[in-house]
């Protein structure tokens, strides 16, 4: 069953559907004293773009279905919640957000407090690391095609980008800021074409990575309405100071999961976070999937879905 919420965060109204399990026994043992019924919950965090109707909302509709009270939220900034400029991208706030979304469900009835974990698809892969690496609430950490998007920022995709292109886009997001203080409209930024892309001279990855991007966010596979395609161009300086996996080390000894796609382009995000992360860890592949292939693709859907519904149902010290 899903519900339309609302929360806030830094002062602002966050718009979330919370999804319920209908009538499924609650994941795992009941722990002694906790009354039958209250149930392990799961934040479930959407893309850089995204808002909660798309990857993220299915996810957490499937993970309702096996048995968790799960909550997809908008973004400050983006989708139906508040916050302007519309479309800003900051790291900061979105982890702000992970961290309100956890206390939303902390104190909703049905919810076992002590098994609130967190899902960040894409860019909240890098979210919700650190947002689990400070607050000790959060009983467990996944991730699904995780991505740093300040690395992406400052280095490029796979880290080949001339230092030339920093500096002209943290210039023009300096401008942009003088600008928006001058009383003009925030300054966008495109993020997917709208037609189809043409593979030009781009490596083959790379190629497929640009056209998964169009497929999903731009074709009825996955557009949204509110799903804008753009982002406020003065995010950028925000993004540029951020490092998503700097205190992954900080989440043990609670359990971290990241699952990639053998052919995703991002496959370095997680093999490297977790090289960086303390026990208990895994790294999961999805053998044949590309980074957006996880975001909907009934082909590896249910393989991953299982995973994390093992991962997230078990109790501290056992198996996932």
């Amino acid at each position: 069953m899903r519900t339309d919420v609302t929360f806030t965060s830094a002062g602002l109204r966050l718009a979330g559907h919370l999804y319920t399990p209908a009538g499924r026994t609650p994941v795992g043992r009941t722990p002694v004293g906790r009354a039958v019924g209250h149930r392990p919950a799961i934040v479930v965090s959407h893309p850089m773009s995204g808002v909660k109707e798309q990857t993220a909302g299915l996810y957490a509709a499937r993970l309702a279905d096996a048995g968790f009270v799960t909550l997809a939220f908008d973004a400050a900034h983006q989708g139906e919640s508040e916050g302007l400029p519309r479309l800003l991208e900051d790291p900061s706030q979105r982890v702000e957000d992970i961290k309100s979304a956890v206390t939303f469900l902390a104190l909703r009835d049905g919810v076992d407090p002590a098994r609130i974990g967190v899902l960040g698809v894409c860019a909240s892969g890098g979210y919700v690391v650190p947002a689990a690496a400070t607050d000790h609430r959060i009983a467990a950490v996944a991730t699904v095609s995780a991505v740093d998007t300040g690395s992406m920022i400052r280095e490029g995709l796979g880290r080949g980008q001339d230092p030339g292109v920093l500096r002209s886009m943290l210039d023009a997001s300096a401008a942009a800021r003088t600008e928006e203080a001058q009383g003009n409209p925030a300054r966008l930024q495109q993020i997917h074409p709208d037609t189809a892309p043409d593979p030009g001279g781009q490596p083959k990855s790379l190629a497929q990575h640009t056209y998964d991007g169009w497929e999903y966010y731009r074709t009825p596979r996955g557009a949204h309405p509110r799903s804008a395609n753009h982002f406020a161009l003065r995010s950028i300086d925000l993004l540029a100071q951020y490092s998503a996996f700097d205190l992954v080390h900080l989440i043990a000894p609670r359990p971290l999961l990241m699952i990639a796609g053998t052919e995703a382009v991002t496959d370095y995000f997680s093999r490297e976070a977790v090289e960086r992360a303390a026990d208990p860890k895994e790294l999961h592949w999805i053998n044949g999937a590309t980074h957006v292939d996880l975001y909907d693709k009934e082909q590896y859907l249910p393989t991953v879905i299982a995973k994390l519904s093992g991962f997230f149902g078990a109790r501290p010290g056992e198996a996932g």
